[in-house]
């Protein structure tokens, strides 16, 4: 039962957020073990205090997937934890994944009354810890569903199909998940560190999915051994949902780019995070990285792939970005760390060429000084060259963190409709140039968060049931 509470004013608040308690820099920097402790129940019920509890929140509007904060906050308060879980998961079945990886200052927090005069509530640390304390209680997601004849396929195990997934299981549709890799999860397993998410949270997020019933197949490469076409009329599917992100590295196109010793972010990490690179020779996964590697960008997979890059052994990092700190598109919280562990930034920087040793192997980046012009259209402020500027730096390694493109497969092997840059097109549905078939994350959009792609999963199954005939569930 809620507990009837006084109304409380921004004077009444603590003005400085719980701290969220992390290993000491020197300590982590030399293990995968997860950086951030979290939250004991004490902290949490410090934090949920300084919550106002808004009738009208902004917080909810700002949430892409309408997660109902002030309701969650106040069964805290509460000591209601489990009711408080219920109605958190009703809007996102991953709350110990999203408390740790999406950006909650720019969705949420942003909003946040507090946040006009103090600091904002720590809602993803509040998520977090109520999604650990579920993992660790056990409590599952499992519920009465009552079938409703309808079978639905899933391409692609990151957040939009585990979204999707379950928001359909939930209607009563049977819902079969097909993920290209071995272990599910997506990008969450392949992309994000075990010392930002832990695989035990991606595996009890996943098991989750599974107790509403649904159905996790790996080792299946959707358009290699079948069609988007087969499984609509051969296999039977009623509907099909494509979340297979965006999984194409990019590159600048700058000369030493065939070097041994260049390779993406995405290759580092998916060696890193779901090959072990870092436990060789106990998993033969040979990384190689050198002494020297640096890693051009400095979005989150850039800050990822450094703090990775010195748990590997790797004596000097450097980030290299052609914009300033503040224009850096990575949470200040992975900047912060990055830097505490050790990561040198070369701001305002660009390489113009990776320089060879005379034997094809990388010796060195060589690299131009930028300052910043107008705004472009991202509204961030243009890097300019400076003329003459040039300066080399020693390196043995570079990887490229500057976003990705189109996973080609699908549009390969199938007749669906592709936009100009090869993502599949939509329409404000979500439906795509084939009956029945939908697509949404970042095979759609490109690069973004984990939950944006969440809230396209979701609005993706309202039009599969609109499409199906069936109510969704809200």
């Amino acid at each position: 039962m809620t507990t009837q509470r006084k109304i409380k004013k921004i004077r009444d608040i603590q003005p400085h957020r719980t701290p969220m308690p992390v290993q000491d820099p020197a300590v982590r920097v030399q293990n995968f073990v997860e950086v951030a402790t979290g939250y004991s129940q004490a902290d949490a019920l410090r934090e949920a205090e300084r919550c106002l509890l808004c009738p009208k929140a902004q917080c909810v509007d700002a949430c892409p997937v309408s997660i109902d904060i002030p309701g969650f906050i106040e069964k805290i308060l509460d000591r209601d934890y489990h009711a408080a879980w219920e109605l958190l998961t009703e809007a996102n079945l991953m709350p110990a994944v999203c408390g740790r990886v999406c950006p909650q200052e720019d969705q949420c927090e942003g909003v946040c009354v507090i946040g006009r005069k103090l600091a904002p509530v720590a809602v993803g640390r509040l998520e977090r810890w109520l999604g650990d304390l579920a993992i660790n209680e056990g409590w599952s997601a499992r519920q009465e569903i009552q079938p409703n004849g309808f079978r639905v396929g899933i391409i692609g195990s990151g957040p939009a199909g585990i979204a999707c997934a379950a928001d359909l299981a939930k209607t009563g549709c049977e819902v079969t998940v097909f993920e290209a890799l071995h272990k599910p999860g997506g990008v969450l397993r392949y992309g994000i560190p075990e010392f930002r998410l832990p695989d035990c949270v991606i595996d009890a997020d996943v098991e989750n999915l599974v107790d509403l019933g649904v159905d996790v197949v790996c080792n299946v490469l959707v358009g290699r051994l079948f069609t988007i076409e087969q499984m609509v009329t051969e296999m039977g599917f009623d509907a099909v949902f494509i979340g297979t992100g965006a999984g194409t590295p990019r590159f600048m196109d700058i000369p030493g780019e065939y070097l041994n010793g260049v390779l993406s972010a995405n290759e580092l990490l998916t060696r890193c995070n779901l090959m072990k690179a870092g436990d060789f020779p106990r998993h033969d996964t040979p990384l190689g990285l050198g002494k020297r590697v640096a890693v051009i960008g400095a979005g989150n997979t850039a800050m990822d792939a450094l703090r990775v890059s010195l748990r590997l052994g790797a004596a000097q990092v450097l980030c290299v970005y052609r914009r300033t700190a503040e224009e850096s598109p990575a949470r200040l919280e992975e900047v912060e760390h990055a830097e505490e562990e050790g990561v040198e930034f070369h701001w305002l920087s660009a390489p113009v060429e990776i320089l060879d040793d005379g034997s094809g192997n990388v010796r060195g980046i060589r690299c131009i000084r930028m300052e910043l012009g107008e705004p472009d259209e991202s509204g961030r402020r243009r890097p300019v060259p400076v003329a003459g500027s040039e300066f080399d730096l020693e390196i043995d390694t570079v990887v490229y963190a500057i976003g990705t493109d189109a996973n080609p497969v699908i549009g390969q092997t199938s007749d669906i409709r592709l936009n100009e840059w090869g993502f599949i097109a939509t329409d404000e549905n979500l439906a795509t140039s084939i009956p029945g078939v939908f697509a949404g994350g970042d095979i759609v959009t490109g690069g973004a968060t984990v939950i944006l792609a969440m809230g396209a999963g979701r609005k993706a199954a309202r039009s599969i049931a609109e499409y199906l005939g069936i109510a969704p569930q809200d």
